[in-house]
This record gives structure tokens, C-alpha cells and sequence, in this order.
């Protein structure tokens, strides 16, 4: 493993950071006082910084050796909020706000950017400009699109962006990255029933919505087998089915609610076009009538095939082949999908460990994403910063990349 020896001597000084932010986790669109420790620690090593894109991000600005006078730039992701949830570990940095914590590891993804940006603010061996991205509300609540929407990529020009995200379960020390999808959309939907209530020994009064919810259920999951390639991954999920107030009363309605999970527009917009008909023309077999509702929350994170290969002989550089390895699609979504819509680029996985790297006092639980027991690996800080300064040093060095 060839690590970057000033990373990996400044490494436990940036731990000491990313526990600090662990111990006080924001949820989306409210990480204040996250932006401004990213702030502080970028302006402390003389990187100027933009604030307050998308409400709560902060953008810091490392010009090379020629000012960026060349014109090559290129982005570097990392996002910074915490998750709803209680966290069940007792050590040292575990959160200190009931309900709330940093169970994705975005804690430790802006210590590896942060990493990155101390070095490369320090040694400016490079042309070009290297944006760090430091973004809010990934979980749920679309920050990347609303710093896009606040003219991310206008103020700041560049050719390509990356993104990187902790793989619990992959062995310490590995990457894994793969062109083209590698995480899905996520969506969610609300079909509402109307029927006509009528006493339970009286059926025939009335029109039942639960048989109408029951047809429409079972229906769903013929437009994954018959209306679709087989090839073509996507999930259509019932999760949620609400009627009725008494045991012997037919319900006036009946609630379905959902997500569709899918790795393509196309699919996604067969799907929801195919959900729509059923729906309501089977409430109009039955004599009833819906209301149907779909929201589109991210769409499918696609790596571009250039960029992807790219951050692989990165990796290669670093970790060697045999720790480089294939980015298996995940039913998972992430919001980077929006910057990869607009711009080339890749999002990769950083192996997290098996987590026995947790101090004493975790939880009971495994250590997997979005687990009250989760915890950061930081072991991984000068791994991941050292993956950072190589990608955006051989970027801005390889013209035609």
C-alpha cells in the first residue's frame, strides 16, 4: 500500500476531528456547526471557501502551482450529514443528541476529504484547480440537486466530479468501482382506493377498496416478470396497505404505499407509466376510482465508463490489482446521482472493515451502514485521503482522462 507519508502522519489529528463530528451529528440541511468545523479546518490551511450552497454546504477552492491558470478543474465530494436515528454505542465520541447520528459514515468521508484538502493546500504540486465539495443532506433530502440548483457547477467550473461512500463488509484496505449504474433510483409511491362503505354483512351496498388493493398487489409484480427485460434489475415494493376501523365495517378507502427501486430512467418510466394503468384501470373494473401519486427522490447513481476506469489505475496505484475490485451494483440510492447527471465522473466504495476496528463500547449490532452500532473506521483516513490526492493530481496531469 503506497499511503502519502504527510496524510498518514497527520491521520490522527484528522480522526480527532471526524470524532468530534461523530459526537455531534446534524441532521439534513441543519449541519451548522459541521460547516463550520470544514470551514474552520480549510481556512486555518489558507483554502479559501464558499459557503452556504444548498443552505448548509461549503465548497473550498485549492488553486495548483499556476493559480489555475490552466483551466483543468476537477470536484471531490464528500457529504456531511447524520442520520434520524439513536445510536446504541457507549464509547467515547458516541453522539450526544438523543435521535440522532452518524450511522453512514458521511462523519468519516468529510475527515478523508478534509485529509485531502490539508495536503493539497500545503504541497500545490499540480495544474489546475481541485474543488472540495463538502454537501449537506444526502440522506433524504436531495442536497447535492439543491447545491446544483444553487449553481454549483457555474461559480465552479470543472470537468468531472467524484464521489467515494464506506463498503462495510469489504476487507480494510480494498476499493471497489465499476462503470456505469451502481446504485439505484429511489422512489416512492401512494395509491389511494376509493370505494363506498357499507356494514360488513352488507357487502353488496357498497364497494369493497381492500379486493381492489388486493388485485392491484399482485398485479404490480407482473410489471417486473412480463413487462420488462429480464436483464433489466428493478423492485416494486408494497410496504404499507391502511383500511378499515371496525371489524365489521367495509371502508370507504384503502391506502397502498411503496417504493420502486430501478438502475435506468427507461425502466423507472415504464414502470411508473405501467403502476399508473393498472391502478386505475382496475378501480375502474371494480367501480371504484384512485388517486395516484409517485415521487421520484434519486435517480440511479451512473458512473461514467472514462472516469470509472480512471479511479480504478488510481486505486491500482495505491492498494495494487488484487485489492481493486468489482463495484457490484447495490438496491441502495445516493444523491451524488444528480451530480452525475450533469457532469462525468465516478463513485466509488472504500472497504470499511468488518468492524472490529469499534472501540469498546459499541453495540450489540453488526457494523453495517444505517446500524445504531456503526462506527467510522478510521483507519481508513489515510487510505481515503491519499486515493483523493492521487485522483486529482493525475486528473489535472492527464488532459485527455
Amino acid at each position: 500500500m503506497k499511503l502519502l507519508d504527510a496524510i498518514a502522519a497527520a491521520a490522527p489529528a484528522i480522526a480527532t476531528v471526524r470524532r468530534d463530528i461523530h459526537a455531534h451529528p446534524e441532521l439534513c440541511f441543519k449541519e451548522v456547526r459541521t460547516a463550520d468545523v470544514v470551514a474552520a479546518k480549510l481556512t486555518e490551511w489558507g483554502i479559501p471557501i464558499h459557503r452556504g450552497m444548498g443552505t448548509t454546504g461549503v465548497v473550498g477552492i485549492v488553486h495548483g502551482r499556476d493559480g489555475g491558470a490552466c483551466g483543468r478543474a476537477v470536484g471531490l465530494r464528500a457529504d456531511i450529514d447524520a442520520l434520524p436515528m439513536q445510536e446504541f454505542n457507549t464509547f467515547a465520541h458516541a453522539s450526544k443528541h438523543a435521535g440522532k447520528m452518524h450511522a453512514c459514515g458521511h462523519d468519516g468521508h468529510t475527515a478523508m476529504l478534509l485529509a485531502a484538502a490539508q495536503y493539497l493546500s500545503k504541497h500545490r504540486d499540480f495544474d489546475g484547480t481541485v474543488y472540495l465539495i463538502f454537501q449537506p443532506a444526502e440522506e433524504g433530502g436531495g442536497g447535492a440537486r439543491e447545491m446544483i440548483k444553487d449553481g454549483l457547477f457555474e461559480r465552479f467550473p470543472m470537468q468531472a466530479v467524484f464521489g467515494m461512500h464506506n463498503w462495510p463488509g469489504m476487507a480494510a484496505g480494498s476499493f471497489a468501482v465499476s462503470p456505469g449504474p451502481v446504485m439505484a433510483s429511489s422512489n416512492e409511491f401512494k395509491i389511494t382506493i376509493h370505494g363506498k362503505g357499507s356494514h360488513g354483512a352488507m357487502p353488496h351496498l357498497g364497494i369493497d377498496p381492500v379486493p381492489v388493493a388486493c388485485q392491484m398487489v399482485q398485479a404490480f409484480q407482473t410489471i417486473i416478470s412480463r413487462n420488462k427485460k429480464p436483464i433489466d434489475a428493478a423492485v416494486i415494493s408494497v410496504t404499507m396497505i391502511q383500511a378499515g376501523e371496525a371489524t365489521n365495517v367495509v371502508p370507504d378507502f384503502c391506502v397502498l404505499q411503496g417504493t420502486v427501486r430501478t438502475f435506468s430512467i427507461e425502466v423507472l418510466d415504464m414502470i411508473e407509466r405501467r403502476m399508473r394503468q393498472v391502478a386505475e384501470h382496475t378501480c375502474t373494473a371494480f367501480e371504484a376510482r384512485c388517486e395516484f401519486e409517485f415521487l421520484r427522490n434519486y435517480p440511479p447513481t451512473i458512473n461514467s465508463e472514462a472516469e470509472a476506469e480512471f479511479a480504478r489505475r488510481v486505486m491500482v496505484g495505491i492498494v495494487g490489482e488484487q485489492n481493486v475490485l468489482v463495484q457490484e451494483p447495490t438496491g441502495g440510492a445516493e444523491d451524488f446521482s444528480f451530480m452525475l447527471q450533469a457532469k462525468p465522473g465516478a463513485y466509488v466504495f472504500i472497504a470499511n472493515g468488518d468492524g472490529d476496528h469499534r472501540d469498546m463500547g459499541h453495540g450489540a449490532g453488526p457494523c453495517t451502514l444505517h446500524n445504531p452500532s456503526y462506527d467510522f473506521n478510521d483507519e481508513l483516513i489515510p487510505l481515503g485521503g491519499t486515493y483523493w490526492v492521487e485522483l486529482a493530481r493525475q486528473w489535472l496531469a492527464s488532459p485527455t482522462a
